[in-house]
């Protein structure tokens, strides 16, 4: 945005957030029904988080940047073009392909069919463009859905820089010629652009088009050097990306040695103190088993390469094990059980052993939103991004209420895994604002609760007069008004030039038993260990009619709500209620 309208921004900005601590202020201190506690409480702290959010989106907005276009893309640049499919039709994934294929600047087309169909890789072969698909190595292992589909590929091609599509992502021919040039800064791990669908109406009621997270939030992020990669539309460094996935490896293997070390202590501590029962003559296997351990974990505190480490230790045990001319043998069942304890700590303690695939990820694996987690962890690590805020793909967005549903809800789902596991807060290498923009999007997905109070509390009140606020209504107006008109001119100022603002809002409302959903299943994921299967979206309409189905309880709360407004004006009308209480909530 221009710099007079980036100043009216920061100026709304100051003014809704000042507006919003005097309400919440006001509501804290003065109008909290504690008779009521059970219901005031939550609202009250509703209203305390709707506060929050609106801080967090006035700073991404307080550094929206609109970049100036980017340098001539570099010649000789090696460039691999992958085309992620599971099971989207044949044609579709040839159309995205074949586009792909005849982008102008030099480089290479892969499909990578998680489905592995025959008839696709005779038809990439048919129109030369490469095929690519799991090898034997990833039977029986964990696939990890579309993260392991494009690392898997990582480890079988080798340019410079992976542009990344989705099946039904359909590039115009100069789509990398405009963005390489960013890569001549040798900080850039990737560039992502917007994502925009050719098959949506402009009154689209699900607001798909995204306009307002493509366009002002991304370009915020992008100020504060934060700007998000969303899985298709971006060009990543493979450097970056191999990067990321070595220290990852790297950190989970000393993780794992550390704790792998103190349990076959343990273990062999435990053996030392049966065999002195048991069978005495083997202790002094034992015992310097035990002392290659106690080695080892000195060796891992000074920081020695983790793999001496467990080669060292897998020359004393053998060592330990060796005949001795001056001790008698041990008991055939005795050596048996201390060569099974011993493979069973170096078991442990080998950190080459997985049982995944691949060693290294380079895209994150622990969640089902990969892109972001990957993002925020490059990011960590010092590498910047850039927000390409051009639309240079066209894509197909879901065709029916149910398709776009379980989209949303697998985004969610992702963040709030993100959330719960690495919470950005507490990832280290990360600025104050990258930190603040990663927790903007994963908590409001928490708005699900609060709407969730936001429609109990009149329900409550105008079925059964339970009010959880203690405030006459001309002063509660003259807190809350300025607060939501700052807000809603915040918003509109912000966003101009992106459809369906108001749309989108509504549906972020409407949408909270997905995000409820989505805030339990990324919990029980994290904390219960619950699988979360990877729901690709499905390229075809999936069902016919309105799908009603789909938004039921959606129905439900608007149906309560109608009858508790009926029920609301029967009992001021039959002097149960107050009238301006009633008006305040039917309001």
């Amino acid at each position: 945005m221009g710099s007079s309208r980036l100043a009216a921004v920061r100026l709304l900005a100051v003014v809704a957030v000042a507006f919003g601590l005097v309400y919440i202020g006001w509501r804290w201190t003065g109008t909290v029904a504690w008779d009521a506690w059970w219901i005031a409480v939550p609202l009250v702290l509703a209203e305390t988080y709707s506060l929050g959010e609106t801080v967090l989106y006035a700073l991404t907005m307080w550094n929206a940047r609109r970049r100036a276009p980017a340098p001539p893309a570099p010649e000789g640049l090696s460039v691999d073009v992958f085309v992620t499919t599971y099971n989207e039709p044949v044609d579709l994934v040839l159309r995205t392909a074949i586009a792909a294929r005849d982008m102008t600047y030099p480089h290479a087309t892969w499909i990578l069919d998680d489905g592995n169909r025959a008839e696709l890789e005779v038809a990439a072969s048919r129109v030369g463009i490469g095929y690519i698909t799991r090898g034997p190595e990833w039977e029986g292992r964990p696939r990890f859905a579309k993260a392991g589909n494009v690392n898997n590929a990582l480890f079988r091609t080798s340019g410079d820089l992976v542009a990344i599509l989705d099946a039904d992502q359909v590039p115009e021919p100069r789509f990398l010629d405009r963005v390489l040039g960013y890569f001549d800064d040798e900080e850039v791990a990737f560039v992502q652009t917007p994502q925009h669908f050719w098959n949506v109406p402009p009154n689209d009621p699900l607001g798909t088009q995204a306009e307002l997270f493509y366009g002002p939030i991304q370009q915020g992020k992008d100020g504060w050097g934060a700007a998000f990669f969303c899985g298709s539309n971006a060009v990543l460094r493979r450097e970056a990306l191999m990067a990321l996935g070595l220290t990852r490896f790297s950190r989970d293997a000393r993780g794992s040695m550390r704790a792998a070390l103190r349990a076959g202590r343990s273990r062999l501590q435990d053996l030392l103190s049966q065999l002195a029962v048991r069978e005495p003559t083997a202790m002094p296997v034992a015992e310097q088993a035990l002392a290659a351990v106690r080695r080892a974990e000195g060796q891992f505190r000074r920081g020695d390469v983790l793999t001496e480490i467990t080669s060292e230790l897998r020359a004393a045990f053998a060592a330990a094990l060796a005949p001795r001319p001056e001790a008698a043998p041990l008991p055939e069942e005795v050596a048996g059980e201390l060569l099974e304890e011993l493979d069973g700590v170096l078991e442990l303690v080998d950190v080459a052993r997985t049982d995944q695939a691949l060693t290294i990820n380079p895209l994150d694996t622990t969640t089902i939103t990969e892109d972001m987690a990957t993002a925020m962890h490059l990011h960590a690590m010092g590498w910047t991004s850039v927000y390409h805020h051009e639309v240079l793909v066209h894509g197909l967005a879901p065709e029916d209420v149910g398709t776009a549903l379980s989209q949303r809800l697998r985004w969610a789902t992702g963040s709030m895994q993100v959330f719960f596991r690495d919470n950005p807060l507490m990832v280290r290498g990360l600025t104050l604002a990258q930190r603040l923009m990663y927790l903007g999007t994963m908590t409001s997905y928490l708005s699900g609760f609060a709407a969730l109070v936001y429609l109990s509390a009149p329900v409550l009140f105008l079925t059964v007069g339970i009010f959880p606020l203690h405030a006459d209504p001309t002063l509660f107006f003259l807190h809350f008004i300025p607060f939501f008109v700052a807000c809603q001119l915040l918003f509109q100022l912000s966003g101009r030039g992106s459809r369906g603002l108001w749309r989108g809002q509504q549906m972020s409302f409407a949408l909270f038993p997905t995000w409820i959903a989505a805030t339990l299943s990324g919990a029980s994921a994290v904390f219960l260990g619950k699988h979360i299967a990877f729901s690709v979206t499905s390229k075809t309409k999936q069902a016919t009619g309105t799908g009603y189905r789909h938004v039921l309880p959606q129905v439900v709360a608007t149906a309560v709500l109608l009858v508790a407004s009926a029920i609301g004006v029967a009992r001021m009308l039959a002097g149960e209620a107050s009238a301006p209480a009633t008006y305040l909530t039917e309001l």
